[in-house]
Parts: structure tokens; sequence; C-alpha cells
């Protein structure tokens, strides 16, 4: 069996694996809701302002990382949806995901970064648990 990584971060693959992440980032975003959806709104686009595809070079910068946190997971999945693997065990997989943004926050030297991923950490799980499904299944079109 292939792994997450290997099929993730595959020359050929991994420009169309960016797009689809920041793609399933972009519809996150943009279903929140109330109060705190704006708050995720205002800081999203804040952290888009940085700079003309700042999100796409996280995400690639990033995306090694994810593989690599989200592989036990994927060999785990036992022919089930991913999507909905992942969210049969979102405690575990959003603390995974989280500690790989953690790191980037601490080890970053964009102030506005940090300060906008400050700002949304704390509901960050919640968001990412949401997010879950969205991620699984973009993450099972890319590496089959």
């Amino acid at each position: 069996m292939t792994t997450l990584p290997d099929a993730l971060l595959d020359p050929a693959r991994r420009p169309a694996a960016v797009t689809a992440l920041v793609g399933v980032v972009d519809a996150e975003v943009a279903a929140k809701s109330g109060f705190g959806g704006a708050a995720v709104k205002t800081a999203y686009a804040g952290v888009k302002r940085i700079g003309r595809g700042f999100v796409d070079r996280a995400v690639d910068r990033l995306l090694p990382r994810f593989a690599t946190a989200l592989e036990p997971f994927w060999q785990s999945r036992e022919g089930r949806p991913f999507g909905a693997h992942l969210a049969s065990q979102s405690d575990a997989a959003s603390d995974a995901l989280l500690a790989v943004t953690d790191d980037m926050a601490a080890r970053t030297s964009n102030a506005t970064a940090k300060k906008a991923y400050g700002a949304l950490r704390g509901k960050a799980k919640g968001n990412v648990e949401a997010a879950l499904p969205r991620l699984g299944t973009a993450i099972e079109n890319l590496a089959g």
C-alpha cells in the first residue's frame, strides 16, 4: 500500500494536492457563520493579505508534515472512506494536525500570521474537527 506522504508529495501530484487543500481551507472558512465565523473569516482575510499566494505556500510547506501526521490514520482506514475515518477519530486526528500548525506558528517570524493564529488557536480544535470529513475526502481523491 502506498504511503500518504508518497502519494501526496509525488512531484506529479503535489501541485494538485496543494490546490485541493487550499480549497478545503477556503470552503471551511466560507462555511463558518455567526460571531465565531466572522472572527475566522476576518483572521483568514488578514492572513491572505500578507501576500499573494501566502496560503498556498504555507500549505505547500506544511504538506510533508501533514501527510506524515495523517499517515497512521490513512493506514488504519481499512477500506472506509477517509473523511469518515478521520471524523471517527476526530480527537486524535485534530491533535495530530494541530501539532504541526502549532510548531509552524511557534517558528514563524511573520508577526501578522502569528497574531492571526494566536487569535484563532483557542477554537482551532473544533474547527479542525469540523473540517475532517472534507479534508479526508480531498485527500482520498488525491491519493486514491
